[in-house]
């Protein structure tokens, strides 16, 4: 009787073992969250703000992990190379999309290389000035431009970024001789505008606002088509009279290549929960951002569009590729 026992229970073992297996956590160790900027960028203000809730809903920590530099190449690139397990995961932006136009080669192919998830906010830019510059909108601004030629500075972040491309597209469209200078970081860039380092500035709207706020930088438009919510007396580019200057960025989570179809989802499911708490929403609006979560499929299609999209803007604004 005994051995009969023993065997029965080695069976039943047996045949519990898969559905053990099967109940295993999709994420086992703590999930890296690379992001291609600094921090303090709104990609940064995004991903931190997000973390507590995305972690309540996989049950497994999220780790920030800044890597600034090269339009977001470098930090894309350790992703697309490492292991699709879901246990790291990219920051995808608009700067990705843009960064084909400024660079022959780039070690890896946006549209194939990762695994879509889902996007989450959308970013309006932003043309800012320094407060003691004698200018109200973009008419007057491109006027002094052009009555003092090569004295103004206009600033971005990076190079071969969105904000440095739409940077560039401004110079071209408003045909105004200033000099770019770029910088590192949002935070390095804000100083520079509110101290005088620099005069003008493309940047995202997010992270802006507290110098705004504090009145030490003056916004002169919204580079999208409708007024951002929290700003109604801040006018749209075409009603401070530059009406095909239009750029918006954006971001999204990936994985790497080939990552099992159930941990997508469930980061999928993440990112909604996540987007869906009010707090969440109020604070991002309030910071200058539109949350606007989307499906692995409509990411996958949307990639390709924008990467397009950016390459055609680039020509408009005759970026020579390095």
């Amino acid at each position: 009787m005994i051995g009969r026992r023993s065997l029965i229970a080695a069976a039943g073992g047996a045949l519990a073992m898969p559905a053990a297996l099967r109940a295993q956590p999709l994420f086992s160790r703590p999930i890296r969250f690379v992001i291609g900027f600094g921090a303090g960028g709104a990609g940064d203000i995004t991903v931190r703000m997000l973390a507590p809730h995305m972690q309540a809903e996989l049950g497994q920590s999220i780790v920030v992990d800044n890597r600034p530099g090269a339009g977001g190449i470098i930090s894309a690139e350790f992703v697309a190379r490492s292991a699709p397990d879901g246990h790291t995961m990219y920051l995808l932006t608009t700067s990705n999309m843009a960064a084909p136009a400024f660079f022959r080669t780039i070690p890896f192919d946006v549209t194939k290389d990762f695994a879509p998830v889902g996007r989450m906010v959308w970013y309006d830019h932003v043309i800012a000035v320094n407060p003691q510059l004698p200018v109200r909108d973009l008419t007057e601004l491109v006027a002094y431009a052009k009555a003092h030629p090569n004295q103004l500075n206009i600033a971005s972040i990076s190079v071969g970024n969105a904000q440095h491309l739409g940077v560039e597209l401004f110079r071209a469209m408003a045909q105004v001789p200033m000099t770019t200078v770029t910088y590192r970081s949002t935070p390095e860039l804000a100083n520079a505008l509110a101290t005088g380092e620099v005069q003008v500035a493309g940047e995202l709207l997010a992270p802006l606002l507290p110098q705004v706020q504090a009145g030490r930088i003056r916004l002169l438009a919204v580079t999208a088509p409708s007024r951002f919510p929290s700003l109604p007396a801040v006018p749209t580019s075409a009603e401070a009279g530059m009406p095909d200057y239009i750029v918006r960025s954006w971001n999204a989570i990936v994985f790497p290549a080939n990552t099992p179809r159930p941990q997508v989802e469930a980061m999928n499911r993440a990112i909604r929960r996540a987007l869906a708490v009010p707090e969440i929403r109020t604070r991002l609006i309030e910071l200058g951002g539109l949350p606007e979560p989307s499906s692995p499929e409509e990411l996958a299609t949307m990639i390709p569009q924008e990467v397009a999209a950016w390459g055609r803007m680039a020509q408009l604004a005759g970026v020579q590729k390095q």
